[in-house]
């Protein structure tokens, strides 16, 4: 079966590999998909007016599919500010720090709570949770702070993040520009994410002790700058922030629960995790602040959506080009492609598997190459809409895999991207421990590429 491809088609192949190569240049890549997004806009309606107002309509159309997991972060985020500015933080960690009396001990702890932590509240805020208490520890029973860094940054910017399991703001980017669902790609995510994480901390720590053994790489080698966000003296007694402590873990884990029996699911598990995360927050606020609660409570959340703001900012533009690959071209533009088209990027799969003998081998190492890549800018997130869309593009072409493809994509672009490879983004965890953010990004280099290699091989098998 044919397809035959119109310059909409091309003008979507051109701008994916002017996206992508920007992305290698480490240059931003936002005004290429709206220039994207106008020429496609332009060409489908003859229409200047229409085409200017597609790119507005296509901001929406974006901000609307996005805005729950916008909004969940910046909620996550106050709530975390919330708990490091009133010690309560301190509390939750401190039954781990007793547990920790060697380095190997340090990593491993350090690694697995990271993860946890980065499931409920995301990595960046775990860094700040975890690091001004744990740090000296590690340091006391000899763990170098850049291994007190590459656990952080490997179990919580890497395993936690790339998977996102509970929040899932990646698999919603990634399962959107893919036209699949949510549930879909974290299934496919799973076998993936176990090989990735077990490969690349495992390599991690036998280069690590190696190091420390021939003395290269010692605990008082780096300055410890671990820091505290409590700005404000309050007057919390131990007993209240011990209430806290154990309410909140408590409260998460019935999150769980209720995720399971009711069988809750992406934007349902979102709005769930949400809405225990307000309920935290205010609790937090009301019991700290006393008669300020109020204020208080309003500011933590004008922080929150700062920073989601912040964060998403530059994924929206870049969401919106991709969601004009699939469904989203009708319900931003109108109803302009051909009859028996099955949506651009559908169609670029069909064609280019009728003159091309795509197979699982290619697909792979073709997803892995492309997620890698859009990690470069240092987000990992704004390029995982193309990895998706790409994942689509190849899995029809191969007529199967889409959910494998999918995942792999996002795997590598996040453990690329997200906080363990791209200097700029691993600041949070080499500023918390006083180590070179460069000197971090080198270290892990290794022991990620080894496991993307293995993780690549596993996911041909996959598919």
């Amino acid at each position: 079966m044919g397809i035959e491809l119109s310059a909409l088609h091309w003008i979507y192949v051109s701008f994916i590999f002017l996206i992508i190569g920007f992305m290698v240049m480490r240059r931003d890549t936002s005004l290429v998909c709206i220039a994207g997004i106008f020429l496609l806009a332009i060409t489908a309606t003859s229409s200047l007016s229409g085409a200017v107002s597609g790119i507005f309509n296509s901001f929406i159309y974006a901000i609307t599919e996005l805005l729950p997991t916008i909004l969940v972060i910046s909620i996550i985020v106050a709530m975390s500010k919330a708990l490091t500015t009133t010690g309560v933080n301190d509390v939750m960690i401190s039954p781990f720090a007793r547990l920790i009396k060697t380095p190997a001990l340090a990593y491993w702890i350090i690694g697995l709570l990271m993860m946890a932590i980065s499931w409920f509240f995301w990595p960046s805020p775990a860094v700040a949770l975890l690091g001004a208490v744990l740090l000296p520890v590690a340091l006391r029973v000899g763990l170098p702070a850049l291994g007190v860094a590459m656990a952080m940054n490997l179990f919580g910017h890497g395993i936690a993040l790339s998977g996102d399991f509970i929040i899932q703001a990646a698999p919603k980017l990634t399962a959107d520009a893919a036209g699949l669902s949510v549930n879909e790609v974290i299934t496919a995510s799973i076998p993936l994410v176990i090989v990735m994480g077990t490969v690349t901390t495992v390599t991690a720590f036998f280069f690590l002790r190696r190091e420390m053994k021939n003395g290269t790489l010692t605990s008082e080698q780096a300055e410890t700058s671990a820091s505290s966000d409590k700005d404000e003296t309050l007057s919390l007694s131990l007993r209240i922030k011990q209430f806290i402590a154990i309410v909140i873990p408590i409260l998460f884990a019935i999150d769980v629960w209720a995720m399971f029996v009711l069988n809750l699911q992406g934007g349902d598990a979102t709005a769930l995790i949400g809405g225990t995360s307000v309920f935290i927050l205010i609790l937090i606020t009301l019991i700290a602040y006393k008669g300020k609660g109020l204020e208080k409570t309003t500011s933590y959340l004008i922080e929150g959506f700062q920073f989601g703001f912040k964060v998403f900012g530059p994924v929206i533009p870049i969401a919106a080009f991709f969601y004009l690959g699939d469904a989203g071209f009708q319900a931003i533009l109108g109803d302009f492609l051909p009859k028996e088209s099955h949506g651009i990027v559908n169609d670029l799969g069909i064609a280019l598997a009728s003159i091309v003998p795509l197979n699982a081998q290619i697909g792979a190492i073709t997803l892995t190459g492309v997620g890698a890549i859009t990690g470069l800018d240092g987000s990992g997130f704004s390029g995982i809409s193309l990895a998706g869309s790409i994942a689509q593009l190849f899995s029809t072409a191969i007529g199967a895999g889409a959910a494998t493809l999918t995942a792999l994509g996002q795997i590598a672009a996040i453990w690329v991207g997200g906080g363990t490879l791209v200097p700029w983004a691993l600041i949070p965890a080499a500023a918390i421990c006083g180590v070179d953010p460069f000197e971090l990004a080198r270290k892990n280099l290794l022991p990620v590429t080894i496991g993307l290699i293995v993780t690549t091989i596993v996911a041909m098998f996959l598919i």
